[in-house]
């Protein structure tokens, strides 16, 4: 059983993010990144309730707005972090987090149609190779 160290999380592209789970406060590294607040069940299911980036980790997610809620209604048991210091970066990586998983406390539609389409050139590539196929093999083109 792995609990503690490091998850892979999936893009909707498909690429790999490999992240650090923390449980305290003390886990929580100095930098920029990205941070997912999960909700664990059963030891291996894990659901991301809330994905987001941040330019200092620390001083964002000690006392975040959305933990409480996360942690008391949700039921939230720990925070995944990936240190990404370039700003173009972490909004690629988010919006791809985000758009794979769409989390219960994200604000963001779920991608339907082509005025859908990611805003980074790398993802919208990624994504309209991904509806090609879906169309190709499934009939419809919806990811998801």
């Amino acid at each position: 059983m792995i609990v503690f160290g490091a998850h892979p999380w999936f893009g909707e592209t498909g690429r790999k993010y490999k992240f650090n789970v923390t449980l305290t406060d003390k886990g929580i590294p100095d930098g920029a990144g990205i941070y997912v607040f999960v909700r664990r069940r059963f030891v291996f299911f894990l659901d991301p309730l809330y994905i987001g980036k941040a330019t200092n980790l620390k001083s964002r997610l000690i006392g975040h707005e959305r933990w409480a809620e996360a942690w008391w209604n949700r039921g939230a048991t720990e925070r995944h972090i990936l240190k990404v210091p370039n700003a173009r970066a972490r909004a690629r990586i988010e919006e791809d987090l985000i758009r794979r998983y769409q989390p219960v406390m994200n604000d963001m539609l779920i991608p339907r149609g082509q005025l859908d389409a990611p805003n980074h050139r790398g993802l919208e590539k990624a994504w309209r190779r991904k509806r090609f196929w879906n169309r190709f093999w499934w009939g419809k083109p919806h990811i998801g």
